[in-house]
């Protein structure tokens, strides 16, 4: 029920949906003083929220560092997260990549350089499924069409959020009989936005993995003319990513699933 909820009405709280609603109210009492300055707090908003100096720089200071591939020990399990297929693209004869792709060829490339013996894929059918495969179904055709051995796959297939992520992925290790003997020797693979709660999730089930973080929002900040002063979509996208984040820390805390 909570990831319906979350998928249905998280757009309430993003800034591109307060600016507009600040907007809308502000025009429909435009002939009011208090109208009048909505519509220019709307306005300052919309300027703050699409600076792209502001929404990199602090995208910057919230994604772990990146970890080099080489001082990377050797890892029985590499857990990779989903949500980074389009679900709803037909015919479902191949892998319909969307942002967050490094999830899964970071990981077929840690495969490749000998740092991980298997990849463990967590995924479910996501939010309103048009087609009964898998997101890890899918991804894992796609690791086997690049070279993978599918004896060196496992597939968690149920998952719908982060929590499930968590708890269906130590039920399929415990099940497969890998518990607790590859317990201390984990790599967890998401965004790198989406790392904290994701370690946190799997800490709260009694694992501990090391965590490698890939598809990275934000480059090195570096003032511009450019990121000053011209006014940018991506930066709203990248406050949009934040917000929903830092509101799924908080919920995940108060729900206990952290």
């Amino acid at each position: 029920m909570f990831f319906y909820f979350s998928q249905l009405f998280s757009f309430l709280i993003m800034p591109f949906t307060i600016c507009l609603a600040t907007l809308v109210i502000g025009f429909f009492f435009i002939h009011r003083k208090f109208g009048k300055r909505l519509i220019f707090g709307a306005m300052v908003l919309f300027l703050f929220f699409s600076n792209s100096y502001i929404s990199n720089r602090l995208m910057h200071a919230w994604e772990p560092a990146p970890r080099e591939l080489e001082t990377l020990p050797v890892y029985e399990i590499g857990i990779v997260l989903t949500g980074i297929t389009n679900i709803d693209k037909l015919p479902k004869d191949r892998t319909y990549f969307n942002k967050g792709a490094d999830r899964v060829t970071h990981a077929l490339q840690l495969y490749k350089m000998g740092k991980l013996k298997k990849i463990l894929i967590s995924g479910g059918l996501g939010f309103d499924p048009i087609h009964p495969k898998s997101e890890a179904e899918s991804l894992a055709e796609f690791l086997v069409w690049a070279g993978v051995k599918k004896s060196d796959l496992i597939l968690e297939t149920k998952a719908v959020n982060t929590r499930e992520n968590a708890l269906f992925t130590r039920q399929v290790l415990d099940q497969a009989g890998f518990l607790p003997m590859a317990e201390a020797n984990l790599l967890l693979i998401t965004s790198a936005f989406h790392m904290k709660r994701a370690k946190a999730c799997f800490q709260k089930t009694g694992l501990y993995p090391d965590t490698f973080p890939v598809d990275y929002y934000a480059s090195e900040p570096r003032l511009s003319l450019q990121s000053v002063f011209q006014p940018s979509v991506q930066s709203i996208f990248t406050w949009h990513r934040l917000v929903k984040e830092w509101v799924g820390i908080v919920v995940y805390k108060l729900a206990g699933y952290t």
